[in-house]
């Protein structure tokens, strides 16, 4: 599997994506149900009614018996991409990324995988300006309109507000639901949403990225720390805050995964140092589930 940093590297985001997803194709969900698919499942006698076309004519001229020929066949669904473009997704990582980085890569390569399975898929950027939103497609020009969004995406300001994200809950549409985002929020506003989208969509998967420097503080000495979102700055000695500032923040990644679970999400944490494989496999998971 790929490094994040060296599929960034290729500064092309489609190639990266067919890159990161390729080998995750194999595991692609089949349905227990059965009929005219891909993959040969089983044979079963003929009876009046079935069609003629999938009569085993061969084992006929054996057998002088009638079978079909069974295969399991794909279920395709509706995919919906969230991606989180607020400000703190600009932080950057030791390896040079930045979480925006890395959810693009992540985004795209999952894009890849649902379109080549047969699902509708499309993407809504989350930004304080406003939604930049991919209604669902499943023909083979959406991926390159997901890619060009995803490429030209900025992270800015804060989470978008209530009013600003009302058009996506506003109508039924059931569908995996898909959010990738850092989960820095002011007063639950992601939570809210994801809620929401959960009611009146379905499954959601939830994948938090976070950075490896902000999971280790591998930093030293004193340093000037900054939100992006607020610009307020803190100055810290690093070495003297490394102890309390990891066990704050695992107290806070543990709450975190518990409430999303309690509410129904399929929680998956994400560090922007380590493969993509990790993510692709939880939405295989959840999609065959």
């Amino acid at each position: 599997m790929l490094s994040p940093e060296l599929l960034h590297a290729l500064r092309n985001l489609p190639l990266a994506a067919k890159q990161a997803a390729e080998g995750f194709l194999a595991g692609a969900h089949a349905s227990r149900r059965h009929g005219v698919g891909m993959e040969f499942s089983q044979y079963r006698p003929y009876q009046p009614g079935d069609d003629l076309r999938r009569l085993d004519w061969r084992l006929a001229a054996r057998s002088d018996r009638y079978y079909l020929r069974e295969s399991e066949v794909d279920t395709s669904l509706t995919v919906h991409l969230l991606l989180d473009a607020s400000a703190s997704m600009n932080h950057r990582d030791a390896n040079g990324l930045t979480k925006l980085d890395y959810g693009r890569l992540l985004l795209g390569a999952l894009a890849y995988l649902a379109q080549h399975q047969g699902d509708a898929v499309g993407l809504t950027i989350l930004s304080p300006s406003g939604l930049r939103h991919l209604p669902p497609r499943s023909d083979s020009r959406q991926l390159p309109r997901l890619y060009h969004a995803l490429e030209t995406a900025d992270a800015t300001g804060t989470f978008p507000d209530a009013a600003t994200l009302a058009p996506l809950t506003a109508r039924r549409q059931r569908a995996l639901t898909v959010c990738v985002s850092d989960l820095y929020e002011e007063d639950g506003e992601i939570n809210h949403l994801l809620k929401r989208l959960r009611a009146v969509s379905g499954d959601v998967l939830l994948l938090h990225l976070v950075a490896d420097n902000e999971l280790n503080f591998n930093y030293r000495g004193a340093v000037t720390l900054r939100d992006l979102e607020t610009g307020q700055t803190l100055q810290i000695d690093a070495d003297q805050q490394r102890a309390a500032y990891q066990a704050q923040l695992q107290a806070w990644l543990t709450d975190t995964a518990q409430a999303a679970r309690r509410q129904g999400f399929d929680y998956h944490l994400l560090n922007t140092a380590a493969p993509l494989d990790g993510a692709l496999r939880e939405f295989l998971r959840k999609r065959a589930s």
